[in-house]
């Protein structure tokens, strides 16, 4: 019997704490050593009954861990899993896979060179509810993908911003929020091929914006909108619809995303397919609707169980991180597209 994939977690926050909460629920991983140079790090550490260490090279050098999760602020992602790597130490990154394109390309090469795996954390993908999507759209259900269109549209409270980093410029909706938005476009629909964008702060008048509005022209020929707000009062967005993270109320009735076809239409997460019974059918025949099955499961508990099969080796990353720099070239293709008035083309990011 295999033994247990013996993990660390760099970054004992908010998401590390999620990662540990379904690690303790898989028989083949087990959590080792948490590493964390915070004042609550050592106290929690104590309560996971693992020991604790104040810098995570120390703890490569000593726990000796299988894998490990990166989960530490967005700008240490990429200095942190190339120590990693230079360890030969498997690495689950958290999302973004880094802040600025450079250093992503470093760590893409870093990873070419050492063969150590790297999953990056766009967790969503691994939703089963995704997954069906997925097949959905890729085995040609909707006919041939014509227009997109995606919402995050909702509230943040004012209590919010009062920790300080959440105002300041790059902290805003699209690095922290709609990231997550746009890496399943590109999942469901494909690249993107070129973006326009107008972005504003004028409700919250910080560094940071509070609406976007983008247009996405993708590859295969399909043109796409999102339309992002967190300062309104509205139930359009992945957090409040798709039931994923309990903290949020779930509006179960309302779409955050609208895929349509010339063979049908899919909306998201209801999973409801809508479609002619009639090849030539029109807007004159009444539209048929399917609601598509699949099985429900969490998303990061499946993500940590790929996880344990990448590091050990037996399958590929779902997200690599060459696919999570071409999400984040697309984040800057986009802010350029806003401060230049002009489409922009994301990077082109090769294995």
């Amino acid at each position: 019997m295999t033994s247990p994939l013996r993990i660390a977690l760099i970054g004992a926050g908010n998401m590390g704490q999620q990662h540990y909460r379904h690690l303790i629920t898989l028989s083949e991983a087990t959590l080792c050593a948490v590493a964390d140079p915070g004042p609550q790090a050592a106290d929690i550490a104590v309560q996971w009954g693992v020991a604790h260490f104040a810098d995570h090279r120390q703890m490569l050098e000593q726990a000796r861990p299988d894998a490990v999760i990166i989960a530490n602020p967005n700008n240490l992602h990429v200095s942190t899993a190339l120590d990693c790597l230079a360890a030969g130490v498997p690495v689950l990154l958290e999302k973004p896979v880094g802040v600025h394109m450079d250093e992503v390309r470093e760590l893409v090469a870093a990873v070419k060179n050492t063969g150590v795996p790297v999953l990056v954390g766009h967790h969503r993908r691994h939703n089963p509810l995704i997954v069906r999507a997925h097949e959905l759209v890729h085995g040609g259900a909707l006919g041939r993908l014509t227009t997109v269109t995606a919402l995050w549209q909702l509230r943040k409270p004012d209590s919010y911003f009062e920790t300080p980093w959440r105002r300041e410029e790059g902290a805003g909706m699209l690095l922290t929020n709609l990231i997550h938005d746009l890496d399943l476009l590109r999942h469901l629909c494909g690249e993107v091929r070129q973006v326009q964008a107008i972005t504003s702060n004028g409700i919250r008048g910080f560094a940071n914006e509070d609406c976007a509005a983008v247009l996405l022209q993708f590859d295969n020929g399909a043109l796409g909108s999102l339309t992002g707000s967190d300062a309104v009062a509205a139930p359009w967005s992945w957090e409040l619809d798709s039931g994923e993270n309990p903290v949020y109320p779930i509006q179960a009735d309302q779409p955050c995303y609208l895929l349509a076809g010339t063979g049908g239409a899919l909306s998201i997460p209801q999973l409801k397919r809508w479609y002619y019974t009639e090849a030539d059918g029109g807007w004159h025949q009444p539209l048929q609707v399917s609601q598509e099955a699949f099985t429900a499961d969490e998303a990061l508990r499946v993500q940590l169980q790929h996880f344990v099969r990448v590091a050990r080796r037996e399958v590929e990353p779902l997200v690599s991180v060459a696919d999570g720099a071409r999400t984040l070239a697309l984040i800057e293709a986009i802010r350029q597209a806003a401060e230049t008035g002009q489409a922009c083309t994301p990077s082109l990011i090769e294995e």
